[in-house]
């Protein structure tokens, strides 16, 4: 619960000051040292790294990396990869870094690393420059509604959802979303998935901050009416008969940017070589991580206790891309399962980070004049994974031509233009938008 409120304040406490300043101070250069490109030699600079995992089956790339031995494989033989219990842990040992019994880099919420570089989510709004170095999935989320509401099948549309919260809220019972960060991948689905109904995120119910492995113990007490996580705890959920999925967020945006493999920017200027290194291994685990003939193993790495710490039943179903969604309906090979590397999943598209940021816009997270594609251009190091892929020898056809995906389309019609954010944003009927 503490961890719950600390992020909450942290989401409001003087971020517009402290963006608004950063926007003309980090941009000028004063908080990276300048894009460094590993050196012709390849000597690595260091072998060791610590990265940091939330239990979920997101994270399936860097278990693998370490289990099967791309890490050593690529030279970094004294890489941990450890358990943080919260996104919110996750910041702050990022913020501290190794030198300080911190992290160096994790798995980790797309929009994290530009919260955090800006201060806007970082204790007394001080930044920690990053550098996202891939895109580790897309879509595998999923958004679940507690048994409470089974009678009414939530599912996409959340108009009839919206009377039902309405109901319990006017007989003086209190209505909650849960996602994991504020600002963050969850919080974004939850918030498009409500308003596109008609439901407020920000008045009409209390969304609140649950680490992942906390959902579906909360959803049991009755804390909350509907959450968006990752796997495994949405199948746990049903597994558990206490709630049912109303979607997976990829029915919301088909093949969306998900989590990312980010990096502290000065172990990376400090490491080009080892980050190379660890970037390779990463993706070469997120090959193996797509294989439909390994996917029973990644399940099974990812039930170990070390890892995730979930029986194995709650995760392979969905893991192979078999879904039940606790209603009666059931898909075998949903092409809204999770993608680790088909459909260019692991290239950090800049366009992606664009739409995250307006999202955060919209939210008021962040401020109205924001420099989106000023900040894209700084935290998003797609040409670090271009260097990585020339290295691995990656086919053509999963090297993307250019650094944006196009014009991408909702499930409720509505598209966004990564060169025209703010016509997206002006088409947006709720929002919370916040000036500078």
């Amino acid at each position: 619960m503490n961890d719950r409120k600390n992020q909450s304040n942290l989401s409001r406490r003087g971020f517009i000051k402290q963006t608004a300043a950063l926007g003309s101070a980090a941009m000028m250069g004063g908080l990276w040292s300048g894009h460094i490109f590993a050196s012709n030699n390849g000597a690595l600079e260091t072998r060791a790294a610590k990265l940091g995992f939330i239990a979920l089956t997101d994270a399936a790339p860097l278990f693998v990396a370490d289990e099967k031995g791309f890490f050593k494989k690529h030279g970094m033989t004294n890489v941990e990869v450890l358990k943080q219990s919260s996104w919110g842990t996750t910041r702050d040992n990022l913020v501290l870094g190794s030198a300080r019994n911190g992290i160096d880099g994790a798995h980790i919420l797309t929009p994290m690393p530009y919260l955090i570089s800006t201060g806007a989510m970082t204790a007394n709004n001080v930044p920690t420059p990053m550098y996202i170095l891939a895109r580790l999935n897309l879509g595998g989320q999923c958004i679940s509604v507690g048994n409470e509401y089974k009678d009414i099948k939530v599912g996409l549309d959340t108009s009839v959802f919206k009377d039902a919260l309405a109901a319990k809220a006017a007989s003086g019972r209190p209505v909650n979303a849960a996602m994991t960060f504020p600002g963050g991948t969850h919080d974004m689905w939850i918030r498009y998935w409500l308003a596109a109904g008609g439901i407020d995120p920000t008045r009409d119910i209390s969304t609140i901050v649950v680490p992942p492995a906390q959902m579906v113990a909360n959803m049991r007490v009755g804390s909350m009416d509907t959450f968006c996580v990752c796997e495994p705890w949405n199948h746990q959920l049903i597994n558990q008969v206490i709630g049912y999925t109303a979607n997976t967020t990829s029915e919301l945006w088909h093949n969306h940017p998900e989590k990312a493999f980010a990096m502290r920017a000065d172990y990376v200027e400090a490491n080009p070589n080892s980050t190379q290194a660890l970037l390779m291994a990463v993706m070469e685990a997120q090959m193996f991580c797509e294989d439909p003939a390994n996917r029973e193993e990644v399940a099974r790495i990812c039930s170990r206790r070390r890892w995730i710490n979930a029986p194995f039943e709650d995760i392979v179903d969905r893991m192979r891309g078999d879904f039940d969604y606790g209603t009666g309906r059931v898909v075998e090979n949903s092409p809204y399962q999770m993608r680790y590397w088909k459909d260019q999943a692991s290239y950090p598209f800049k366009s992606h980070d664009k739409w995250f940021i307006t999202e955060n816009i919209r939210w008021g997270y962040l401020p109205t004049d924001f420099d989106i594609s000023g900040w894209v251009d700084k935290v998003n190091r797609e040409d670090l994974w271009r260097e990585a892929a020339q290295a691995l020898g990656v086919a053509a056809a999963d090297i993307p031509e250019g650094m944006s995906r196009g014009l991408e389309t909702f499930f409720d019609g509505k598209v966004f233009d990564p060169d025209n954010p703010k016509a997206y944003l002006d088409s947006l009927e709720i929002k919370t938008l916040r000036g500078a």
